[in-house]
């Protein structure tokens, strides 16, 4: 039952994948010409590619993923995420990040870029600076500092941690969380600790790591000020999810 939205959005992206191209700079014909290579790369992923069925009877189409374009010293990524409610045949919410990441550590990026969001409410604008890597034991994390066209400020973390049952059975558990500094009530942002999003989905690699069909739970929860914004305008604080979906990786 996923809808067609969705589905062009992951269609367009999976235009955009190619192979890995190197390039070489050409030779000036001279004895003594110099010859520099630079191994330039783009292409797509889909982390997540879902339909979630709440136990209040939501329906909601969900996708996160990248593209990007690069080298290992520079690389340009466009990061895209979004909810369409099935009830409301509308956008829960729609991301949109363009930004340049470099290495930092042998473990960790940097990067830095402009978000640009629209919620429920009225559209927003974004500042980021951020950084991911691999940290110890082997947890993918991600976290990222935003301040938007209107002086609000948040912070978030994503962490992500991998179990291999097989060579191709995996069990992977996730954590979002959403911190606002300041709150932005037209948005339904409360200040103080936001939001957090748990999961657990279990996948199977069907074509090495390019598709990976996945079932999971996921629980959404808010809390404080964003919970009283929800409770007020009919929605609810707290919700679980069955999944269905796949990752997608070129």
């Amino acid at each position: 039952m996923m809808l067609r939205l969705p589905l062009a959005v992951a269609c367009f992206s999976l235009a955009l994948a190619s192979p890995a191209t190197t390039w070489a700079a050409p030779s000036d014909g001279g004895h003594n010409a110099h010859r520099h290579t630079v191994n330039s790369f783009w292409g797509v992923s889909l982390e997540e590619f879902e339909y979630r069925y709440s136990d209040s009877d939501d329906e909601v189409a969900v996708w996160d993923g990248d593209a990007f374009f690069g080298s290992d010293e520079l690389k340009f990524r466009w990061i895209f995420s979004g909810e369409w409610e099935e009830a409301h045949d509308a956008f829960e919410s729609l991301e949109n990040q363009f930004v340049v990441q470099t290495p930092i550590s042998d473990f960790f990026d940097a990067k830095a870029g402009v978000r640009i969001d629209t919620p429920e409410g009225p559209d927003r604008v974004y500042g980021v600076l951020g950084i991911n890597g691999l940290a110890p034991y082997w947890f993918e994390v991600d976290s990222n500092l935003y301040v938007s066209d209107e002086g609000d400020a948040s912070i978030d973390l994503d962490a992500e941690y991998e179990l291999l049952l097989t060579n191709r059975l995996i069990l992977s558990a996730s954590l979002d969380v959403l911190v606002a500094l300041s709150s932005d009530r037209e948005i339904g942002l409360g200040k103080g600790l936001s939001s957090t999003e748990t999961g657990l989905r279990l996948g199977y690699d069907l074509i090495d790591r390019s598709f990976s069909p996945y079932l999971g739970i996921v629980h959404e929860r808010k809390y404080g000020d964003t919970a009283d914004i929800a409770r007020t305008s009919g929605g609810s604080k707290e919700d679980w999810f069955a999944v269905v979906g796949a990752r997608l990786m070129f």
